[in-house]
């Protein structure tokens, strides 16, 4: 399936004569992201609502289309959730995926930690506040490394920086989930993920990286909408890992025809799936804002005051 134009209504009932107005749930999807994957396989499920799809750019450009009030959902991390919120914005946050991005070089690289990094071409996805960015940051605080100050940085779009590294441009990238499952494919070596960083911080727990973000507000004027946007979600999230047909019919998706990226990119994916959503994994992130707040030194990370009221989104 391929994202044409600005907005795609995806039909995701058979037409019936006597059936109601369904509510619209307008989302921001990103062609290289995997949430069109999900989509295609909702069409297969019977739901009350219909999914009105906009195309966007690129992770900034879907925060603009959230705040503007083009869309009503995207895919995000929670820091910029706690950012908002503190800053007086009703977003709120209900998990996506636990998978997260890496650190990535080429395989016969010198660097095998983060103390080589210093002096090295590190290409980050995502931007000077991306939540790896910063944690990879706190790491290197703790090892007595200042990275910001001691790398060559190169900012820009995944896609861009992984050419840059093929092109021995970079020395190394720390890139989304999908693109590092792209290198690694390619023979690429995955120096340290997410989760890795994290438990080197001393933080254990499958938090989730990414969520869907909405406003609070208009969830709570839609809530039923909502609950059975998300559940239907969590069903097409598991059909894709557990019915390889259905994830035959979104292989265009991926944008590759070679087996071994497509099934990376499978394992990676059902890797993220949130087995369990509670107290526990919302502490966790509850320590990793602090955690950012006393390590990186940043002033738009860490909330003094622990996490705002009504970051997470709950169902019920």
């Amino acid at each position: 399936m391929k994202i044409n134009g600005l907005l795609i209504v995806l039909s995701l009932l058979p037409s019936l004569a006597f059936a109601t107005e369904k509510t619209p749930v307008r989302i921001g999807v990103q062609a290289t992201g995997t949430v069109a994957w999900e989509l295609a396989v909702l069409q297969t499920l019977e739901t009350d609502f219909d999914v009105v799809v906009k195309e966007i750019a690129n992770p900034e450009a879907g925060k603009a289309a959230l705040q503007a009030g083009d869309v009503d959902m995207i895919v995000s991390d929670w820091l910029w959730v706690v950012r908002q919120r503190a800053s007086g914005a009703d977003y709120t946050f209900y998990p996506y995926s636990s998978t997260s991005g890496a650190l990535v070089v080429p395989k016969d690289s010198p660097i095998r930690s983060i103390k080589d990094l210093p002096g090295k071409r590190l290409g980050i996805a995502g931007g000077e506040w991306d939540k790896n960015w910063l944690l990879l940051q706190a790491l290197g605080k703790q090892q007595h490394l200042d990275l910001n100050a001691s790398v060559e940085k190169t900012l820009g779009a995944p896609g861009l920086l992984s050419e840059k590294l093929r092109q021995n441009r970079l020395d190394a990238v720390l890139t989304y989930w999908h693109f590092a499952a792209r290198l690694e494919a390619e023979g690429y070596r995955q120096l340290i993920d997410g989760k890795g960083i994290l438990k080197e911080l001393g933080i254990s727990e499958n938090e989730p990286t990414l969520g869907y973000v909405f406003k609070e507000s208009w969830a709570l004027a839609h809530k039923p909408t909502v609950k059975h946007f998300l559940t239907a979600n969590l069903q097409a999230k598991k059909q894709l890992c557990v019915s390889d047909a259905a994830w035959k019919n979104v292989l265009p998706l991926t944008q590759t025809d070679d087996p071994a990226t497509q099934a990376n990119l499978r394992q990676h994916y059902c890797a993220g799936n949130i087995s369990h959503w509670g107290d526990h994994e919302r502490q966790a992130i509850t320590r990793i804002d602090a955690l950012l707040g006393a390590l990186s030194g940043h002033p738009h990370t860490g909330s003094p005051e622990g996490l705002p009221s009504g970051t997470f989104w709950t169902m019920d």
